[in-house]
């Protein structure tokens, strides 16, 4: 049973106002019902990192997306999958774990930087690239849907990302489909010529510096952790560049006590909750992707197990080609049981 005293004290700290008694009493009793159903559907409930903090409390895994795909796919006795994210990242799920039943409590809740990049456009920007580029592989990030995972090369996460292109046989690579992060890793990889797709997303491109240089002149010790979805400009004031994840293992290990955040405002949130005793500022936007997965989403998804996310068995097979390099390029020793052939 989840007392609504302790959601109380505990999901303030993300937010003060909106977190009453009352809130609290009303996500306490869905939370129960949550956890009743996840027994009875033999469920595992996944929660992105960006997600809304009711969520983060009843989810089994709270992380970044492929990661999150990835422990789900070694929860050998569950049979179903609830992804609180958005539907890529769903896919990926069901890429990884094609015996289990995915769903995604809301349709709605897509991907701008996902969307910007179409299968078919894909097809053919690296037919028109090969004539010029004979060598050039494909590198896809995550944040793409399972037909473009299944025509690139090999996927990546933002944390792998140079480490991906670096180790690529290529010395031509089409990134896609996030430019930021593809001017990222061309910077740290000069050897390579990195062409990028001209997809961003909307909540990373909207940050600026300006407020950054702003919460620094007050808090000059602060860490500032920086996405590399970001901006250039953005970028070069961070003190550290990386992914959700490890922003938050960052601020756990830091010496510092004061972070700022240059993401998605979800992952303030968690970081407020998961790490107490420091302080955190925010330099952030909402994603409502993100945002639009409800606590009665999640409810009616398990007590109907829909929408069920499936995909052909031909793309699914080839986009785990995909994750599969990955981990052959980077990290063959850390290569998930799920993705061995």
């Amino acid at each position: 049973m989840f007392d609504p005293q302790f959601l109380l004290t505990k999901l303030r700290r993300a937010d003060p106002w909106y977190y009453t008694r009352e809130v609290c009493e009303e996500i306490a009793g869905k939370l129960d019902r949550i956890t009743q159903l996840k027994r009875e559907k033999n469920a595992v409930l996944l929660a992105h990192n960006y997600q809304r903090p009711e969520i983060f409390e009843v989810a089994d895994f709270t992380g970044d997306s492929l990661g999150l795909s990835l422990q789900a796919g070694e929860v050998r006795d569950a049979e179903v999958i609830v992804f609180c994210g958005v539907h890529f990242m769903a896919e990926t799920a069901k890429i990884v774990s094609p015996d289990k039943k995915v769903i995604l409590p809301n349709l709605q809740a897509g991907c701008f930087l996902a969307d910007t990049a179409d299968a078919d456009d894909v097809a053919a920007r690296i037919a028109e690239l090969r004539e010029q580029y004979p060598d050039i592989g494909t590198v896809c990030y995550v944040n793409t849907t399972a037909a473009v995972k299944a025509m690139s090369d090999a996927c990546c996460t933002s944390a792998n990302a140079v480490s991906v292109v670096r180790a690529m046989p290529n010395r031509t690579i089409l990134f896609l489909p996030d430019r930021n992060l593809a001017k990222h890793v061309a910077g740290q990889v000069p050897e390579k010529k990195v062409i990028p797709w001209e997809g961003y997303c909307d909540v990373h491109q909207e940050l600026q510096p300006d407020s950054i240089e702003r919460i620094r002149a007050i808090y000059p010790n602060l860490k500032v952790m920086v996405h590399p979805e970001c901006r250039e400009d953005v970028i070069s004031v961070a003190d550290a560049v990386m992914s959700t994840s490890g922003m938050v293992n960052y601020a756990r290990e830091s010496s510092a006590d004061q972070f700022l955040a240059v993401t998605e405002c979800g992952l303030s949130d968690l970081l407020a909750i998961e790490v107490p005793d420091k302080q955190f500022f925010r330099a952030c936007k909402i994603c409502r992707y993100m945002k639009m997965i409800t606590l009665d989403d999640v409810l009616k998804s398990l007590e109907r197990l829909e929408p069920e996310i499936t995909l052909p068995e031909d793309v699914r097979t080839a986009a785990e080609g995909s994750i599969r390099r990955m981990f052959e390029l980077t990290a063959p020793d850390k290569m998930p049981a799920s993705l061995t052939l």
